[in-house]
């Protein structure tokens, strides 16, 4: 299935010592990114946290937001023994070279890894932030599934729409060729008196319509747009392909328009370069 690279997800859940939260939130984004925001005593687990995020996805840039309240405990609020007696040689220190007021009790509670205790560290509540983070990209994947949906909807909207101006354009090309015979005709009997030459006429007739000639540019077109049809069935990690074949769509669509002598495939080859344009867009949030 095609997949979008927008997508949210939130989960939340019981771990010993506390309760974590995790948000998940992706973006567009050439690459795969990772950028996550979590309490400096959890970020041991930031490795394994990119490893399933790997797995999991492709492309994107996706913001991971994790946040831990504690269990107000007797337990939870004994202080890290050597982390509180870092500080405090750390505030010595300082103290000895500037005039400052010492740390205030909340100040020491809140510093980085004074509060910290047993449980929260566990491994259990590691495993269980892990667990809580395979649910985020489960549920983040789904609805990246389902833009992806409605963005293959949209495509395919774009692509009949291309298909019915393809159709359009192929019987004018010979009405150009008959009307610019008659014109060129008219013109060469004003010019030479009425003794127009059968041969000279057909030689520029040949010459118009080879210059007209966008068949080749119409079967590239009906190919291009069917192998978009085809790498949006397949889905997986799309999105590359398909931005490299709305390219190929636009080359196409310049050179008919650089072709067009006529009103009709004028504007047809403005359509086609809009709707291109369009599906462009959509491209781009496709894993």
């Amino acid at each position: 299935m095609t997949k979008s690279m927008t997508g949210f997800a939130a989960v939340a859940g019981e771990v010993p010592g506390g309760r974590f939260a995790v948000e998940l939130k992706s973006v567009n984004h050439r690459y795969l990114e990772f950028a996550p925001r979590m309490p400096e005593e959890w970020r041991v687990m930031e490795g394994p946290m990119r490893e399933a995020l790997a797995a999991g996805l492709s492309r994107g840039k996706v913001d991971c937001r994790v946040t831990f309240t504690a269990v107000a405990t007797r337990e939870a609020l004994q202080p890290n023994v050597e982390a509180l007696a870092a500080l405090a040689d750390t505030q010595k220190q300082i103290l000895q070279h500037f005039e400052a007021r010492p740390l205030s009790v909340w100040e020491v509670m809140h510093s980085p890894g004074v509060m910290a205790n047993e449980s929260a560290a566990s491994e259990e509540a590691r495993q269980g932030l892990l667990a809580l983070f395979h649910q985020a990209l489960k549920d983040l994947n789904a609805t990246r599934e389902r833009e992806g949906v409605k963005l293959a909807a949209l495509i395919e909207e774009r692509l009949a729409r291309m298909e019915a101006i393809i159709q359009d354009i192929a019987p004018l090309v010979p009405q150009m060729v008959a009307q610019y015979q008659d014109k060129l005709k008219l013109k060469i009997d004003e010019a030479m008196a009425g003794a127009a030459s059968d041969d000279r006429l057909k030689q520029e007739v040949v010459l118009f319509a080879s210059k007209i000639d966008v068949a080749e540019e119409l079967g590239r077109l009906h190919a291009h747009v069917g192998e978009v049809r085809r790498v949006i069935k397949q889905g997986g990690a799309a999105g590359k392909r398909l931005d490299f074949l709305m390219q190929e769509l636009n080359r196409e669509s310049n050179t008919l328009g650089s072709k067009s002598v006529a009103v009709d495939s004028t504007k047809a080859s403005i359509e086609l370069k809009v709707l291109i344009e369009q599906m462009r867009e959509q491209v781009q949030n496709i894993e």
